[in-house]
């Protein structure tokens, strides 16, 4: 997920620096949207994803 958030953030600096101002604003809003995500998805697999101590049997 964090890569379409990359990919859609160069789309975004493409299109600014050609002058789509438009669909820069577009894609970078969709970048922050998938880059958030990908946080809550990202602090909910630690906090779910942890272990209990070992018995080590």
């Amino acid at each position: 997920m964090i890569r379409y958030a990359l990919i859609f953030l160069v789309v975004a600096i493409v299109a600014a620096v050609f002058g789509f101002g438009g669909l820069a604003q577009d894609a970078a809003w969709i970048a922050k949207i998938l880059f958030f995500i990908f946080l809550v998805l990202f602090v909910v697999s630690l906090i779910l994803g942890r272990k209990g101590p070992s018995t080590g049997l």
